[in-house]
């Protein structure tokens, strides 16, 4: 295939409906001009690495909602589910791994029968991941083990993918609607975290250096630029693999020209990024603050297990099949049942490292962890980013670049000093000319 073939392939899509993550990618350019000309802050480096932190939480979610989205099901429980792996990872800290004394006798025991329940779902449903992570869950809490960051962290997503695991099995083998159990499961998250911090409590993780560092640390000058090889390394050699072993084996591949410019394009965006976040930005002379923050390495590790997952495994194609068509697949021998539940397991789970992520910024968790917008923002992100809202079209990139559009608009209106009305009547009408988009092109693609 030439160059040329390869534009008009290219254009043939994007007058098919297949539009992808494009309509994001430049409304997020046009946002960014406009805030740029609006406001003289915006494209400063503190601002820049802060916009980054604000939003990486959510965007986090929408990652893991990508997978639920591309079956054409909803979980409207992953914000409060979130908020939920929070209170539980901020009681264990707290309450120096004293889970009993922190939730009392009764609810404890509830909590951990609950995560062995999970897991003998998880056994039921042939989740593998889900039932032992459902089962370390329980065994962190039971044992007592002593406050430790990375210990919490993992209790975090061992709670997520055991949350994940019921909803999976009440959507997938009871049959019950998602809009209906996760709405359900949605109010029921919510007095759940109301009951483990109490009304008006707080549990403050910022003593926490691990814990805080997560959302406000930064990589060192080095390690940053480390990262940026890595990244851009990384992608030359996994296209670049591709390209060359579809070529050996005769098959259609796209033009060298455009691989290489691909690999250029990375590189243009993460060699100029690095450079301005390896300068100092702090405010004052008594800072010094350099450094791609650790957020950003966070995201780059889930956003590629999650594309490696979706485009290179059995399972990927598997979802994909059942979101295209899920009669189709169960004729094919695909265990529909097991795929609908699993995506939300690892929707949940993605979740609880969203929560980790969001938790560090503030430093704290409170009864509305998790709540509020956090779940409308992450699907809106998904959903702005380029997923289908009726299934079988997303990516998981499309979340990031989503997530990026909503953060932008986020902190842009913040420099300007508009309310929070204004910001979520922006936010909605961002959203909704995301939904118009999606079903113009599927409309468009279906008349094709």
């Amino acid at each position: 295939m030439s160059t040329q073939d390869a534009m008009r392939d290219y254009l043939a899509r994007l007058r098919g409906g297949d539009l992808g993550a494009l309509p994001a990618i430049l409304g997020l350019v046009v946002l960014v001009a406009v805030f740029w000309l609006l406001s003289d802050g915006f494209l400063t480096l503190d601002n820049l690495a802060n916009l980054l932190a604000q939003g990486t939480g959510k965007m986090i979610i929408a990652m893991g909602l990508v997978f639920v989205l591309l079956l054409g099901e909803i979980d409207l429980s992953a914000g409060t589910a979130s908020g939920v792996c929070a209170a539980v990872m901020a009681m264990h800290y707290v309450r120096a791994g004293n889970l009993l004394g922190g939730m009392g006798t009764t609810v404890f025991a509830v909590f951990v029968g609950g995560l062995v329940a999970a897991a003998l779902l998880a056994l039921l449903t042939r989740i593998w991941a889900g039932a032992v992570l459902a089962l370390v869950g329980a065994g962190i809490a039971l044992v007592g083990a002593p406050p430790n960051p990375w210990l919490e962290m993992l209790l975090a997503v061992c709670v997520g993918a055991a949350i994940g695991v019921i909803t999976g099995f009440l959507v997938s083998r009871i049959g019950m609607p998602s809009f209906v159990v996760t709405l359900a499961l949605f109010i029921t998250w919510q007095g759940v975290i109301l009951r483990f911090i109490g009304e008006g409590g707080v549990f403050g993780i910022d003593t926490q250096p691990t814990l805080f560092a997560v959302a406000n640390g930064n990589l060192g000058v080095a390690a940053s630029w480390g990262l940026c090889a890595v990244v851009v390394l990384g992608y030359a050699a996994a296209v670049g693999g591709e390209h060359l072993l579809r070529l050996h084996r005769g098959l259609v591949t796209a033009p060298t020209p455009v691989v290489v410019a691909k690999v250029v394009a990375v590189a243009a965006v993460a060699v100029p990024a690095t450079s301005a976040l390896t300068l100092d930005r702090a405010t004052n002379d008594y800072a010094d603050i350099r450094g791609v923050p650790y957020v950003v390495p966070i995201v780059l590790v889930l956003l590629v297990a999650g594309t490696y997952v979706l485009n290179r495994t059995r399972y990927g194609r598997h979802v994909h099949a059942v979101g295209g068509n899920a009669e189709a697949a169960r004729r094919a021998g695909i265990p529909v049942g097991r795929i609908r539940a699993s995506v939300f397991v690892v929707a949940s789970a993605t979740a609880a490292v969203g929560a980790v992520v969001y938790s560090s910024k503030v430093g704290s968790v409170d009864p509305q962890a998790g709540g509020l917008n956090t779940l409308l923002f992450a699907v809106g992100a998904a959903v702005i980013g380029g997923t289908s809202l009726f299934g079988g079209r997303g990516r998981v990139s499309h979340a990031v670049v989503g997530g990026l559009v909503l953060a932008v608009v986020e902190n842009g209106l913040g420099l300007l000093k508009q309310p929070a009305a204004m910001v979520n009547i922006v936010t909605g009408l961002v959203l909704l000319l995301a939904a118009t988009v999606d079903a113009l092109s599927r409309r468009r693609a279906a008349r094709g």
